[in-house]
């Protein structure tokens, strides 16, 4: 059955699905060419295509921690039972986890149904109040509401969690929880609206057809709740399971014929049509991106049309008159498409697929493009059918050009044949010559050979079949024949000896090549290779090979000369990599030396080349020989096989001892040797004598070393190897240096062995036996110590702890503290698991165990077992009354201060959560380190609340009532003043700030002693101002300057001799001349004086400047000009240039005034104007 996909709630969204294949434009269309997959899109939010999918959901819920292990069940049976019975997966975090976070997935039903059961358990375990109202199914929606309003309203008001089964569980039990007066009253509410409903309901059945129930429902359920919400009563649908289309109205007999108008309103508000139209044609209607469609829905908001894939008919859904265009639409186009397009499918072996498509596709989409049609290859499911669609006349044509290449291709034949890398180049020939006169031959034939990449010899060869048999035998023959061609020897000859068999202009070596049929390569001329490349037919290079060396011969008195050399010299005089009897070679005039082969057992070694070059080689050699033998004296020592190793040492650094002291070389036998215990001395003789006495002496030392075994369990091989066999080297130490080896990690033995002495070994032996039967006495327990108090267990940086372990000899180990897990495996002291009885309920709730309250200890039960009871003894925190206030003092810096208390006092500190607000704080430890923490946290507060009462007193303040004017002589010259009075009194001073409306208030803060010394001194300060005269003197502003002088020096130095304060006005003061002069009478009369005498004097100069000026500005004014009467000084224009070239305008050529004639013409001249001084006037 097809289910259209339907929009639900946020939390079970589910996904859009589309078509995988392509959706092409019309063949005819020559605008849009083919398209590409997945090409659709989201052409239309109102159209779907369908999909038979199950839709699939997630939601997540909050459930507290505790009530996890109910949900689980024992061993998770019961959360498996719950998956089963609502076919959902249930996520729950970890243990460790820091979430309480459920999460539920599946289909919607079964989610509801999930979440019901776990809020349920989860309710049943809270413990608060508790309680299971069962009102009948029917009345759940009145209890509700419409989208859950009156329900939410309830919970808001009572404040307790209402669980109401959801429609998919059939369920009549409504749970409450919560505070058990809500939760009365939310009982009391819920009842009440179930009787009242009970008696007011009354219902009615009505026949609506299946297919039209989900408008009745509407989108999230949107249709039943408005019915709900306009009319009271509530519609009840039937499970989707259910073959009959009954929907029950209940509710208020006066409001079922509103409701019913309302469900048949909505049912018959969507008309359902279907358009009968073959599957593979809705490509087609749909168009490339939609666009078809698009044209037909796009004035017909309300229309969902849905293609469903493998059907052929399309299903409208929407308005009644909208539905019936949208049909009329797609009938028009279905049958339209019908009458122009055929298909037709061929049935063709996949092999020929990539020959039929071409490379990247050039043959089909060529096809499409020349014929107008779509073709479709498809592979799988046991058909192999090629599709074609379009028009008639090109599916037609489009069929036949494939049904011939198909034809073709089976006719065809493909061979392989192998051919060697180093012939392509002689196959292909200069720019592939060659290939292209095979083909040429064969021109039905394909040769493909192996890219440059690829190290495959194979070259396919395909096309018809007798072509492709004549085309390998030829390949096949050709390979032969290069390959009986390809023979290759190389020559030596003397350098100097290459120019004569070259020839005068070559003519030697072209004649050697003509005759013999062979290519021969010479060396390049600044190569220092003397050897020459005879390439060719077997027998026709070794005729070049003779004629090239007889030539060689002719011109040189080559000798050859045998020396005897023994063979162990061979090696040393070849030296690595040939090096040394290849620079002999090049000394001796290139001459060739040859060592027989090792297995000729032969002492002759060959000398062959020029006379003088050969006995100069023959020197050499000789004289090596003997320094080799010189060096060469032997002497062999004879020692177990076992022992060598010993002689050897550790990375040979024995062995390598003995070489650097005597220079001489020692050789140990290999596997491959039959005589195990020789041991071979060769260098110098009296080297070789000493080295010999050293191994002689050691092996003599080395008989007297045994070698042991004995075992040990493998578990106890840790200890002995830890730390870098710290034990190891312990016991070597006290036994004589007895070396002692442990089977390798991995290797699965008890077997240690021990080499040393005798008796050492037996001692090392006795005290491994001792240290395993400490091991094997060793118990393991669990000592269970919340981990709040780890840190007053390990002490301050593990003091405590280290002195546990090293005054009992054991082991502890502390859990990681992020390990929040139940433990389930508590070992008691006595090494039984502490067991609970099922059922038995404890009177008191006690704290689970975690796994990082588990602390193991490891040792000799005897040495720690009385340490035990005083590790597992919990001390009980000690409260100490500590005002809140304190906390934070007691706390410090980032906990700096709590920190080094706990450090200090080996003690854990607890203060009062900041939302709780309280007087104590909780001090847990040892009793001597709590007693000696607690006063420590007394005299603490002691402290803290004589700083508080010294801060009240500190805290008296004083508003001081200052004419703004006076502030500045307060706070004096860069704050010098009010510094002084607030270091003299310890108070603070706070001035208004600028546009204050309190400008007058100054602020003294501090012990009221001495605000009241600092109000005296303000005072006094103010008082002195007051005293003062303030007269205003009238000085010109053009002398202020002056006055003033640079940075103030001036006035400065008339404010300090007369002892006053000068204020002279700003720009924005009405009278810019007002200098206002402050201080005592006396002082302020002279000081007006001494400003009055400075004015007139500044003034006379003044004036003499301004008159200077005035005569400046009018200097080389002209006479014309006003005639001398000009107004201001300053005021006039000031120099102007009249009759400058830049006003005149450029010369007229053809008058003749400007421009007169020398004489002898009619014409008398004009009267020139006299020139000024920058020539006549144009």
């Amino acid at each position: 059955m097809q289910q259209p996909v339907t929009e639900e709630e946020a939390a079970y969204e589910p996904p859009t699905y589309t078509y995988d294949e392509v959706f092409p434009a019309l063949p005819e269309s020559a605008t849009s060419a083919s398209p590409t997959v997945n090409q659709l899109g989201q052409w239309n939010s109102k159209m779907r295509i369908g999909s038979s999918v199950v839709t699939q959901a997630s939601t997540t819920i909050s459930i507290p921690k505790e009530h996890h292990r109910f949900i689980l069940g024992k061993s998770g049976t019961k959360l498996r039972d719950l998956e089963k019975t609502t076919a959902t997966k249930i996520s729950m975090p970890n243990m460790a986890e820091n979430s309480d976070k459920i999460v539920v997935t599946g289909t919607k039903e079964g989610i509801e149904k999930a979440v019901h059961e776990i809020r349920v358990t989860s309710d049943e375990q809270s413990k608060q109040a508790y309680e299971r109202v069962n009102v009948p199914k029917i009345y759940h929606p009145f209890i509700c509401g419409p989208h859950n309003d009156s329900l939410n309203a309830l919970i808001a008001e009572t404040g307790v969690r209402i669980n109401v089964p959801p429609l998919s569980v059939q369920k009549d039990e409504i749970t409450i929880a919560g505070e058990k007066e809500g939760v009365m009253l939310a009982k009391e509410r819920i009842l009440a609206v179930h009787q009242d409903m009970e008696k007011k309901c009354t219902t009615v059945s009505v026949e609506v057809p299946k297919s039209q129930h989900k408008y009745v429902i509407g989108p999230r359920g949107n249709t039943i709740a408005e019915i709900l919400q306009s009319t009271g009563v509530s519609v009840e649908m039937p499970s989707n399971d259910n073959s009959t289309g009954t929907i029950t109205l209940r509710g208020p007999h006066d409001k079922l014929g509103l409701a019913l108008n309302m469900v048949y309103e909505k049912a018959n508000s969507v008309r359902t049509a279907v358009v009968n139209a073959p599957n593979w044609i809705h490509k087609y209607i749909i168009g490339r991106k939609g666009a078809n469609i698009r044209v037909i829905t796009q004035d017909l908001t309300k229309v969902h049309v849905e293609f469903t894939e493998k059907e052929d008919h399309i299903k409208i859904e929407g308005p009644p008159e909208e539905v019936e265009k949208a049909q009329q639409a797609l009938e028009t186009m279905a049958s339209d498409l019908i009458n122009k397009l055929i298909f037709i499918e061929l049935t063709v072996d996949p092999k020929f697929y990539k020959h039929i498509i071409g490379k990247n596709g050039a043959n089909v989409n060529r096809m499409k493009d020349d014929l107008g049609v779509v073709i479709n290859i498809s592979e799988g499911e046991g058909k192999n059918i090629i599709r074609i669609e379009g028009n008639k006349a090109g599916v037609e044509a489009a069929k036949v050009e494939l049904e011939e290449m198909v034809h073709k291709m089976e006719n065809e034949k493909e061979k392989d044949i192998i051919i060697d890398h180093r012939f392509y180049r002689n196959i292909i020939g200069t720019k592939g010559d060659n290939i292209r006169e095979i083909r040429d031959m064969f021109n039905q034939v394909q040769i493909t050979f192996p890219g440059p990449a690829e190290k495959r010899d194979v070259v396919k060869v395909r096309g018809p079949k007798e072509d492709v048999d004549k085309c390998h035998k030829y390949l096949t023959k050709l390979v032969k024949e290069l390959n009986e061609s390809s023979y290759m020897l190389e020559v030596p000859i003397y350098k100097q000896f290459h120019k004569f068999i070259i020839g005068k202009a070559g003519a030697n070596i072209r004649k050697i090549r003509d005759e013999t049929q062979t290519k021969i390569d010479l060396p390049a001329e600044g190569e220092k290779s003397d050897v020459i490349a005879i390439t060719g037919k077997k027998e026709n290079v070794e005729e070049a090979k003779d004629r090239i060396l007889k030539i060689q011969n002719e011109l040189a008195n080559i000798v050859t000369e045998e020396i005897t050399i023994p063979p162990k010299f061979y090696n040393s005089l070849i030296g690595a990599g040939g090096k040394l009897i290849h620079s002999i070679m090049e000394e001796c005039g290139g001459v060739a030396i040859k060592f027989p082969s090792a297995d000729s057992n032969s002492d002759k070694v060959t000398v062959r080349g020029p006379k003088d070059d050969v006995m100069k080689a023959r020197q050499q050699l000789m004289e090596l020989t003997s320094e080799r033998q010189l060096t060469s004296f032997t002497a062999k020592v004879r020692a177990n096989p076992q022992h060598h190793k010993f002689l050897i040492g550790k990375s040979g650094a024995n062995i390598k001892k003995i070489r650097d002291l005597t220079g001489a070389r020692i050789v140990f036998p290999t596997d491959k040797d039959e005589d195990k215990e020789t041991i071979t001395i060769i260098g110098k003789q009296e080297s070789v004598e000493m080295a010999k006495a050293e191994l002689e002496a050691t092996i003599k030392e080395i008989d007297n070393i045994v070698e042991s075994e004995m075992v040990v369990e493998p578990k106890h091989h840790r200890h002995f190897v830890a730390r870098r066999g710290e034990v190891l080297h312990r016991i070597a130490d006290e036994c004589g240096g007895v070396m002692i080896s442990f089977p390798r990690p991995g290797v699965v033995s008890d077997r240690v062995v021990l080499k040393g002495a005798k008796d050492c070994i037996e001692l090392a032996k006795l005290r491994i036996q001792e240290i395993v039967e400490d091991l094997e006495s060793m118990v393991t327990i669990e000592c269970i110590i919340p981990q709040r108090h780890h840190r007053t267990v390990m002490g301050v940086k593990g003091f405590k702890v280290q002195g546990v372990t090293q005054e009992f000899d054991v082991h502890i180990k502390f859990p990681d503290r992020d390990a929040q897990e139940e433990y389930y495996n508590h070992q008691s002291a006595d090494g039984e698991l502490e067991k609970q009885v099922n059922g038995e309920v404890e009177q008191e709730v006690v704290e689970p165990v975690r796994v990082c309250d588990v602390i193991r200890i490891t040792g000799k039960k005897e040495k720690f077992l009385s340490r035990f009871t005083s590790l597992t003894r919990e001390d009980l925190p000690f409260q100490v009354e500590v005002p809140f206030d304190f906390h934070r003092s007691i706390i410090g810096q980032k906990g700096r201060d709590v920190r080094e208390l706990m450090d200090r006092y080996d003690v854990h500190i607890v203060l009062s959560p900041a939302d709780q607000k309280l007087d104590v704080i909780k001090i847990s430890g040892t009793p001597e380190c709590v007693e000696r923490a607690k006063e420590a946290v007394e005299e603490r507060c002691k402290e803290l609340e004589l700083e508080r009462q010294d801060r009240l007193l500190k805290s008296h303040e004083l508003e001081l009532e200052v004419d703004p004017e006076f502030h500045p002589k307060i706070i004096g010259k860069r704050g010098a003043v009010i510094t002084k009075i607030r270091l003299d009194h310890g108070v603070q001073i706070s001035f208004p700030k600028k546009d204050d409306p309190d400008e007058r208030i100054i602020k003294i803060q501090g012990y009221e002693q001495s605000v009241l010394a600092a109000k005296e001194d303000i005072m006094k300060i103010v008082n002195e101002y007051n005293d003062m005269v303030k007269e205003e003197v009238s000085i010109d502003s053009r002398v202020h300057s002056r006055l003033i002088g640079a940075r103030g020096r001036n006035i400065r130095k008339i404010m300090e001799q007369f002892n006053v304060d000068i204020k002279f006005p700003r720009n924005t003061d009405p009278d810019l001349n007002i200098v206002t002069v402050i201080g005592t009478e006396e002082n302020v009369m002279d000081t007006k004086d001494h400003l009055l005498n400075l004015e007139e004097e500044y003034l006379q100069d003044v004036t003499e400047r301004e008159l200077q000026d005035s005569y400046r500005a009018n200097f080389g004014r002209g006479e014309g000009d006003d005639g001398g009467q000009g107004g201001e000084a300053g005021g006039g224009p000031g120099f102007v240039v009249k009759g400058g070239p830049w006003e005149q305008r450029a010369p007229d050529t053809a008058s003749t005034a400007e421009f007169p004639s020398f004489g002898g013409g009619g014409d008398v001249p004009r009267s020139v104007p006299a020139a000024g001084a920058w020539g006549p006037r144009r």
